[in-house]
């Protein structure tokens, strides 16, 4: 299968490429720069993409934009993230749409940011979106490359949770040092997912027929004290000093704390366990080796 995608330098993208391209699939990389650069293919801020890029794709995949994470949430730093992903989703339907042979699936990065602040509640994929910035974001995000159905193209939008490797870096010197504990109450729960898993089920997105909001999550239901015992038992450290939320919006910036860390999510991956989904890593404790083994 050919399949386009964007975001393909990220980590995701990068180990996903890899993934693909081992099982014989042949990945076409749309790269970011300026339409005077002849390596590039694409520049979602300014609209422009090369002319051909997607000819022959059977699979367009969008993982392109910019780290939620590794700034504090200024007004241009909110702009840039959705141009990039609202942005490049609507720009990569667009050029389906001028295409006389269309990809048959469009599969888009989305998050369970979708959902917001909500408590005890459990949320497949048919539970409403939330509020805030995030939720703003990943829904119109969704809703952009939503727009590919119509023309005929099959779309999945993967609502990934917490991936440790990528958030644990900045937290497990103190956890190492026995400093760490609970962020907050620790009550909140926290919706994950093994890096493995994630890209299996971009895997399954990309050749299986499932269609719509997919809950990349591990189906096991963990508070974050709950997910801080298990990491302080995988590194034999102790977990007593919680950080309470405050501090952690000094450290990170307050609106990005509450909407990541802060929030509480219970995220059930519906869809993939009624399909019958088997989970390479379905607890935390059994994901962490891993995912220490990669920070």
């Amino acid at each position: 299968m050919r399949i386009a995608m964007t975001g393909s330098s990220g980590t995701v993208g990068t180990a996903l490429r890899g993934r693909l391209e081992a099982a014989g699939h042949e990945v076409v990389r749309i790269r970011y720069g300026e339409a005077s650069n002849p390596e590039a293919q694409w520049d979602p801020s300014s609209g422009w993409i090369r002319e051909g890029c997607l000819d022959g794709a059977e699979a367009v995949v969008h993982l392109a934009g910019v780290s939620i994470g590794d700034s504090r949430w200024t007004d241009a730093a909110k702009a840039e993230m959705r141009s990039t992903r609202i942005g490049g989703a609507k720009l990569l339907v667009e050029t389906m749409r001028g295409m006389a042979t269309r990809p048959a699936v469009f599969v888009s990065a989305s998050a369970v940011g979708y959902y917001g602040d909500r408590g005890e509640e459990p949320l497949t994929e048919e539970a409403s979106r939330g509020s805030g910035f995030l939720a703003d974001l990943v829904s119109d995000w969704e809703a952009a490359a939503q727009e590919a159905e119509s023309l005929g193209v099959r779309v999945v939008s993967v609502r990934t949770a917490i991936v440790p490797r990528s958030f644990m870096p900045k937290l497990i010197t103190p956890f190492r040092l026995g400093l760490g504990g609970k962020i907050g109450s620790g009550d909140q729960y926290m919706a994950w997912i093994g890096f493995e898993d994630l890209l299996r089920i971009y895997e399954h997105a990309i050749t299986s027929e499932i269609a719509g909001p997919v809950n990349a999550a591990a189906p096991q239901e963990l508070t974050n004290a709950e997910f801080t015992k298990a990491l302080g038992r995988a590194i034999r450290r102790p977990t007593v000093f919680p950080l309470p939320g405050f501090m952690l919006k000094l450290v990170v910036g307050g609106e990005k704390a509450a909407e990541t860390v802060l929030v509480s999510q219970r995220v059930v991956p519906r869809k993939l366990l009624d399909a019958g989904w088997e989970f390479t890593h379905p607890t935390i404790e059994e994901a962490l080796p891993a995912e220490l083994a990669a920070i």
